[in-house]
């Protein structure tokens, strides 16, 4: 096969390219930051005993961002609490979020994002209208999911959520 180019013209034609590729005025990408905080998370148990059981902390507090762990309708020795009634449940779960809010300073209008998981569609739509009652300025994202079975057999409802104040 026939040498097309000599090493020194190849040489040349690639020094052109990238003198003429060394543009200053196109924008360069930010270089990327790792901020960090020296704030140490602040975790919370509402059932110790359960939590530890079950291997998890309820909430974890890092600057002004709290993640909630979901909320069942449970009582402190983990027995479900209103077995069969979904809105009773759904209180249930609202009623120790909110514990967990207020133990942190915060409240339900920091609540930016809410995750609800159920066994039964249906019966949550149903009931869902008690939201109303929990979010009176504005609604979180978030995402509802049917699901097969819940940690513990007859809890029908479970709820996550994060939060953030500003200082």
């Amino acid at each position: 096969m026939p040498k097309l180019f000599s090493s020194a013209a190849v040489l040349c034609i690639t020094s052109v390219f990238l003198i003429g590729c060394n543009n200053t005025d196109i924008a360069k990408p930010a270089q990327a930051e790792t901020v960090q905080t020296a704030e140490a998370p602040a975790y919370f148990n509402l059932r110790p005993k359960l939590e530890k059981d079950y291997g998890y902390s309820h909430a974890v507090k890092i600057g002004d961002d709290l993640t909630i762990s979901g909320a069942v309708s449970m009582n402190d020795s983990g027995l479900i609490v209103a077995p069969g009634n979904m809105e009773q449940q759904m209180k249930n779960c609202y009623a120790d979020l909110e514990k967990i809010l207020q133990h942190y300073g915060y409240s339900f209008d920091d609540v930016f994002a809410e995750n609800i998981y159920t066994t039964s569609m249906d019966d949550f739509l149903k009931v869902a209208g008690f939201r109303n009652t929990i979010y009176k300025k504005q609604f979180p994202t978030g995402t509802w999911l049917e699901v097969k079975g819940l940690a513990v057999k007859g809890q029908l409802i479970e709820i996550d959520m994060e939060a953030h104040k500003t200082k």
